[in-house]
Order: C-alpha cells, then sequence, then structure tokens
C-alpha cells in the first residue's frame, strides 16, 4: 500500500476496532456530537465513506447492511438489527481499493472543506480528522477506549490548523477553545475540534 493508504488504513482499523466492542445495549448513547447517538456517529462515517466512494466509482450510494444513505454531513438512519461493523468494514475495503490505486486514488473530489483536491489528499487529511473525532465520539458515548493514535493527531492537527475557517465554515465542528495549561496532543486536537475531553 502507498503511505497514505496505509495511514488511512490503520486509521480505519482503530474506528473498526471500536465499533466491533460496542456493547450491543450501548448503541442509543448519547455522543458528543449533538443529537446524535453512538450508532448515529458510525452510521454517519459509513454514510460519508460511502459517498466518497460513489463519487470516484461514478456510481450512487447504495444503502447497504441495514444502513441507509443520507447526505454527507448527516447520520442516516439504521433499520433494526443493522450490521453497523459489516458496513463499516465494506466501506473501508472500499475506500482501500481506492486508495492503493493510482489512478483512483488521483481523482479530484470538489466537495472537501480543503478545496478541490485528490481523494488521496483528502483522505489524508479529511479523512483523518473524521476518523480520529469519530472514533473518540463513539469511545466516549459508550465508555470505550478514548486512545487515538498520537502520530496521526499530531500530524491531523498540524496540517488543519491553517484550515480551520474553512472546517467551521462546513459547521460540523463546534468552536475550537483553548486547551487547559499543559494539555497533551491528544487533548488539544479534540478542543481544536469543538470537543471537550
Amino acid at each position: 500500500m502507498s503511505e497514505i493508504a496505509d495511514r488511512f488504513d490503520r486509521l480505519a482499523g482503530d474506528f473498526l476496532d471500536r465499533v466491533r466492542a460496542v456493547p450491543a445495549d450501548r448503541w442509543d448513547r448519547p455522543s458528543p456530537c449533538a443529537g446524535w447517538t453512538a450508532r448515529d456517529v458510525v452510521t454517519h462515517v459509513v454514510n460519508g465513506h460511502r459517498g466518497i466512494i460513489a463519487a470516484v466509482r461514478g456510481t450512487a450510494p447504495r444503502p447497504s447492511h441495514g444502513v441507509g444513505v443520507s447526505g454527507m454531513a448527516d447520520a442516516p438512519a439504521a433499520e433494526p438489527g443493522a450490521d453497523l461493523a459489516a458496513a463499516y468494514a465494506e466501506v473501508r475495503a472500499g475506500m482501500r481499493e481506492i486508495l492503493t490505486d493510482p489512478r483512483l486514488a488521483a481523482t479530484p473530489l470538489p466537495f472537501t472543506p480543503i478545496g478541490p483536491v485528490p481523494v488521496e489528499q483528502a483522505a489524508d487529511v479529511v479523512g483523518a480528522l473524521e476518523l480520529l473525532v469519530h472514533t473518540w465520539d463513539l469511545a466516549r458515548a459508550v465508555g470505550g477506549d478514548e486512545t487515538l493514535d498520537r502520530e496521526a493527531v499530531a500530524r491531523t492537527h498540524e496540517r488543519l490548523r491553517p484550515r480551520y475557517a474553512a472546517l467551521q465554515a462546513t459547521e460540523a465542528f463546534g468552536p475550537q477553545t483553548a486547551p487547559p495549561p499543559g494539555a497533551d496532543p491528544q487533548t488539544a486536537f479534540l478542543y481544536f475540534t469543538g470537543r471537550r475531553p
């Protein structure tokens, strides 16, 4: 795999591990994303990956494993008994196929917060942000492991600092506030994204 594909796939694997670890009775717990449950966090990530795959391949997004389709920023409904782990594993594999194919990885995406960029660049910046933040959101909602990949946190935070205004314009994140004195890199990153760990 390319370096970008490998980085993305590691974060995707971390997210999938958290999905698989959610106890069955905790899916309806509220998450740090206002109005969303733990289930909604996962369906949102599935839906976002699915939308990127569809855009690159020139197809329409389709529901699968009980997870519906919605706008990219939304959280689609999940049917009772939806297999969220299978739904995410499927789109993770789809993203891996794209990011390991040089032609597909170079496909321009016109709708990212960092401007029109190749899908691999979007995955390496915005995709990393989504996976890191929502891995934490899911873990916080269900009482899971909130530890994020330290290297990915530092790299993503540094690359996003100059793009803060563009990220805020998406209304996907609350306003950043100053982290507590002496905050570790993960805490500083989460405060940057409007979270309050």
